[in-house]
Order: C-alpha cells, then structure tokens, then sequence
C-alpha cells in the first residue's frame, strides 16, 4: 500500500480531525513504530506501521459510522467514565468500532446526541466557527417571567460573556423550544437561570440537520444517507 498521511491516518481512527491530529504531532504525543514523530506533512505505511497516541496503538476505520443516541438522564457526556458513573459507552457495548460523541449534554439533560469515528466531521461539528444550531424542549416550573422571550432573543449578559438564544416558541403551559447555536458549558441552563425560568428537564432535540425524531430512550440509530449528507453539506465537509 502506498504511504499516507499521517495525520489522515489518526483522523481515520477518529481520534481528531487532520487539524487536530497536526497539533498531536507538533506536540510530540504521536509515534510510529516507536519512534516520536514531530514533522508535519510526514508519512507512513496506514498498513504495516505502528502508530502510536500517547501510547495507545490507533487503528484506521475504513468505513464511516454515525449514530444517533437519545441520552437518558443521569448519563455522563463521555465514552468511559473513572467514577464508573453510566456514560455512553453503556449503550453502544455491541458496536466494535471505537466511537467518539459530538458535542456534550451535561448529566442532567437528555436527548440527541452524535456518535461517529469520523475525525474531521467531529472536528468541525463542534467548532464555533460553523456555529451549528442545536435545538431543545424545556419544561420548566410555574410561569414564564413576563418579556423573557424578548429578552432572551436580545441577549443576556453571563459572566463569560453574552449569550443568546435564535429562536423561542411556547409548545405548552409547561414547555418552551429554544434554539442555539453556542456550545458554551451549560449555556442553555445559564440562561434560563439569569431570566428566572426554573428548569426542570432539558431535551436536545436537533443537532445541526440532525433530528432525535423517535429514537427512544437510551437506544441509537444508524443516520441515514440523506442525513449524513445534509450534516456534511452544512459543515462544508466534502465525502
């Protein structure tokens, strides 16, 4: 096989996006056959060469996998958990691919989030700079506070800065839509505290072109064509 990129082959293990695989690089955190590799644009045998991330052997994914995940509440936003708290590898244990989730929801909220090996979609998906619009369902605790729509599409000031949200819709007494296109820690609740709306669950009902749609609770889904592809044209990614 011919030589490649080394930093196509760790995108393709979907430990990062090849950006992010250059910075392992420059960082002396990646080897091959032993050996610490720091020059970028260096290459490698993707079939006979041991390459190394911080010590663990990575292995190239020839196929692409995206899933859709419904996150139960109470779960931890990552693949292993040391507090041995449920995260999200308890409920893709039959996969054989080595997944990587997109984005995060905090342990209280639920709903949609991605899965995949493919490094440079990761990347980009939750970069600020593609601003990705993420939408959820809140049902909240007694009356909405007078002009909080308003002032929620206007903006409010956190203590990191202001935040904002896209859209706002009233679906019941009880529930609220938002949208958002921040990933910013626990911008949504934030924001819902600094204008007296008191939460009591958080949904992610939409990533990107993504729907939760029917997934049920703690089950995930394959994405289908049409969906991978309206994910890669919004990210400007090319397949």
């Amino acid at each position: 096989m011919a030589e490649m990129r080394l930093n196509k082959i760790i995108a393709d293990a979907g430990i990062t996006s090849r950006r992010g695989a250059d910075e392992l690089i420059s960082d002396g955190r990646v080897s091959v056959d032993g050996k610490i590799v720091r020059e970028l644009g260096a290459k490698c045998d993707a079939e006979k060469s041991i390459v190394m991330v911080d010590g663990e052997t990575i292995h190239r994914s020839l196929t692409k996998t995206y899933l859709a995940l419904h996150k139960p509440r109470g779960v931890v936003s990552t693949m292993f958990d040391p507090e041995g708290r449920p995260s999200l590898s308890d409920f893709i244990n039959l996969r054989t691919e080595r997944l990587f989730h997109v984005g995060r929801l905090d342990k209280d909220s639920e709903g949609l989030i991605l899965l995949t090996n493919d490094g440079d979609m990761t990347f980009r998906a939750t970069h600020p700079s593609f601003g990705l619009e993420k939408t959820y369902i809140i049902e909240f605790d007694g009356k909405l506070p007078v002009g909080v729509e308003k002032t929620l599409l206007k903006g409010v000031e956190l203590e990191d800065g202001m935040g904002r949200v896209l859209t706002f819709k009233q679906l019941s007494p009880a529930w609220i839509e938002v949208s958002i296109h921040e990933g910013r820690y626990h911008i949504i609740r934030r924001l819902m505290e600094a204008v007296g709306v008191d939460v009591l669950r958080l949904i992610r009902t939409k990533f990107g072109p993504i729907s939760l749609g029917e997934t049920l609770e703690g089950r995930w889904r394959d994405l289908n064509e049409g969906e991978i592809t309206n994910l890669y044209t919004a990210l400007d990614l090319k397949k």
